[in-house]
């Protein structure tokens, strides 16, 4: 009976013949399919390649497939969103109550799908943003409830996707400061496996949010079926690969839940007031992983990061010479040593900045924002116009969420500090958190960046870097409501560099998290570009760009050459122009020949950036497989490409590598030549100035040339 009342009360809340309406939400080459069943309850029908005509989307399984499974009702799995109602009740049913499409702008169109709980003024909204040429979808999730007092979300994922092949292999990017984006892929088993993060911030640190999952093991760069996504998010995040076998309910399938990590994060939502999950960004493709980092590559550029289209600086940072030993007389002197390597700007990194307690050292001084006067009298405006007086622009460093408790600022707002009553105080790095959940510290934060931009407007790059994670954390300002500290501290972070952003659209700036701690979409939303890791040792960059490049664009990864390793500096040029191309080193203690190649490939990525930037990336020989590593980038007429090849650790006796390039046109005829060369100096290249046809070079390829360790090549392809 109970039942039979359920199922009156639901089909009142249902159009007639709900469950016949599909709702495609498609690109131009991938479609993800749903259709509320007879109960009303909206099931995930489709997942895979568009089809030409919408009636061939079927729901060909028996077995479940929720769009947005909820916990503590009858889905008995892993759960999307878990409540807890003001009445107390633990449990939650949606149902289909109508959906809306509207065009964003003719290459992006959006979906809304509207659930409703029948017992409970209880809303879901899933979004679905669909960039067509892009073949990227984006979706997030909207809650809202009218019921008398705050709804506990107990669970808020941004989706709920359906994997329905038999067995599935994910590919996943770990790793740790210094060596961030390492690749482990691996056939999932049976029970659930989670990349997630508990670190407040920094949260990419450890596990960066980003996979790829496909249903063979032997899929490559140019074939096999993927879905890949990541999660545009700067907080504590978790991503739950659920794989069930022999279900009665789903058969086999796998369940992939992106969202907010649930730890210490039930957040109590009040009447009416709209919760908006991350965005997760999702892509399928047929043919190989190279088309994932394109599509997600295109995306990024046109609208994932800031200002994509912007020309990249090229910079001489100074901390690798001077460390936190300098004075505005030393930095001015290095303006000529940028002028010579012919790079736009000049970086100041840290140790700029706090009197009473002078940031000498990484103990003293974070917190106080004003120009060091013993160290530059005359400012930060003296510098920036001493920079553009020598045609360069003027860059500064800044960690604005963090603070030394041996500093002006944690004396007077000892309360603006993320710590646990009652436990001692931990520092890291000789430093504590800023409770960016406080109002009046997200003004503070704004204020650093504001400040700074009044006083010398005519600053062009802010390095902005966060150095520790969160532990013993508690908020003051919170107070007893501690739960949701972690999602309102990034809600905070977000908050402010939306304040910066309105302000200075036209301010680069770096994302940096002592290295790669912060990349990922939510972030750069609002930064340019980001610093991947504190390594800059060449090989090890190598394979470090490397997993960056499946989700990230290269214009987006900042490399610099440094002092780090024993390679020729030929091999760290070539490095670091695969990336965003940028110095921090000693100029004085190079020599002219060394200054010369320097200028030289500086040169040559200005000449060439819109095609580094832009162009489409093809991933040749991977360091993973071999002791060699080769790119390339296409323009998009197919009229340029260019070439990276590095030889890591191989021996005389190792097998070479076969040299096959991709995206290329097999009809045109292409002039190869390699750069970076030293004056006088002889090419690697044996062929270098030959004319290849297209087809050849992608067919049969060149023959590895690199047979010493620790060498490197740039070809530059042109159609003649």
């Amino acid at each position: 009976m109970k039942k039979l009342l359920y199922l009156i009360m639901l089909s009142g809340l249902l159009p007639v013949s709900v469950h016949a309406q599909k709702i495609v939400i498609n690109t131009n080459a991938a479609a993800i399919v749903y259709q509320p069943d007879a109960n009303g309850h909206l099931q995930q029908i489709y997942l895979g390649k568009k089809l030409s005509d919408t009636a061939g989307y079927r729901n060909i399984n028996a077995a479940l497939n929720p769009a947005y499974a909820t916990g503590g009702s009858t889905y008995l799995n892993e759960p999307a969103l878990a409540v807890k109602h003001a009445d107390g009740n633990m449990s939650l049913a949606l149902v289909y109550m109508g959906s809306e499409v509207r065009h964003e702008s003719s290459n992006v169109t959006i979906t809304d799908i509207r659930l409703k709980d029948p017992a409970y003024p209880f809303y879901v909204t899933l979004h679905y943003r669909a960039f067509q040429s892009q073949n990227i979808i984006e979706t997030w999730t909207s809650i809202q409830h009218t019921e008398k007092e705050d709804v506990i979300l107990n669970r808020y994922a941004s989706a709920f996707i359906n994997i329905t092949s038999q067995q599935n292999y994910l590919t996943h990017f770990y790793g740790e400061y210094n060596y961030e984006m390492q690749m482990h892929k691996f056939e999932l088993p049976p029970g659930i496996f989670s990349i997630q993060s508990k670190l407040g911030v920094r949260t990419a640190c450890n596990y960066n949010p980003s996979f790829l999952v496909s249903p063979n093991n032997d899929v490559t760069e140019n074939t096999g079926e993927v879905f890949a996504g990541s999660l545009a998010y700067s907080g504590n995040f978790d991503i739950q690969f659920e794989s069930l076998k022999l279900n009665i309910d789903m058969g086999n399938s796998l369940k992939i839940i992106p969202g907010i990590n649930a730890y210490a994060s039930s957040y109590p939502l009040k009447p009416k007031e709209n919760f908006e999950t991350p965005h997760f960004i999702f892509t399928y493709v047929t043919n190989g992983e190279g088309q994932v980092s394109r599509n997600f590559h295109n995306w990024a550029i046109n609208y994932g990061i800031w200002n994509g289209h912007q020309k990249r600086q090229t910079l001489l940072n100074n901390w690798e010479a001077t460390y936190f030993n300098f004075n505005q007389d030393t930095l001015v002197n290095l303006f000529d040593g940028a002028k010579k390597l012919g790079v736009d700007m000049f970086l100041l990194d840290d140790g700029w900045f706090a009197n009473k307690y002078p940031r000498d050292n990484s103990r003293a001084g974070l917190g106080d924002w004003e120009a060091n006067k013993k160290k530059l009298p005359d400012g930060i405006g003296y510098l920036v116009k001493e920079a553009t007086a020598k045609g360069l622009n003027f860059g500064i460093w800044i960690e604005p969420e963090m603070v030394n408790p041996k500093s002006e600022l944690y004396e007077k707002h000892p309360d603006w500090v993320l710590k646990a009553p009652n436990r001692p105080e931990h520092l890291y790095r000789t430093q504590l958190v800023l409770d960016l959940t406080n109002p009046g510290v997200q003004d503070f934060v704004f204020g650093v960046i504001d400040k700074l931009m009044k006083e010398s407007p005519n600053i062009s790059y802010m390095k902005w870097d966060c150095n520790r994670s969160m532990d013993n954390a508690y908020s003051p300002y919170l107070g007893k409501n501690q739960d949701a500290m972690y999602v309102r501290y990034t809600q905070g972070y977000y908050k402010v560099l939306d304040r910066v952003r309105a302000k200075y659209p036209k301010l680069d700036m770096m994302l940096c998290a002592s290295g790669g701690g912060r990349v990922e979409y939510g972030a750069l939303k609002y930064f340019q570009e980001f610093w991947p890791s504190d390594n800059t040792f060449p090989m090890d960059r190598i394979k470090i760009q490397w997993g960056y490049s499946y989700f990230y664009p290269a214009l987006a990864i900042c490399a610099h050459v440094t002092a780090a390793g024993s390679e020729s500096l030929k091999y760290k040029l070539d490095v670091a122009m695969s990336c965003k191309l940028g110095f921090d080193v000693m100029v004085k203690k190079m020599t002219e020949r060394e200054i010369d190649l320097s200028h030289t490939v500086t040169d040559n990525y200005k000449r060439l950036q819109n095609l580094i930037n832009y162009g489409d990336l093809y991933r040749l020989v991977s360091p993973y497989k071999t002791n060699f590593a080769s790119l390339m980038y296409v323009d998009s007429t197919k009229n340029k490409a260019i070439v990276f090849a590095y030889n890591l650790e191989s021996l005389e006796a190792d097998t070479y590598p076969e040299l096959k390039m991709n995206g290329l046109d097999p009809n045109k005829k292409y002039k190869i030549t390699e750069i970076n060369l030293n004056t006088g100096a002889k090419p690697a290249f044996p062929e270098n100035g030959q004319i290849f046809s297209g087809e050849t070079l992608m067919e049969q390829g060149l023959k590895w040339y690199l047979k010493r360790a620790r060498t490197s090549s740039v070809l530059e392809l042109e159609a003649i």
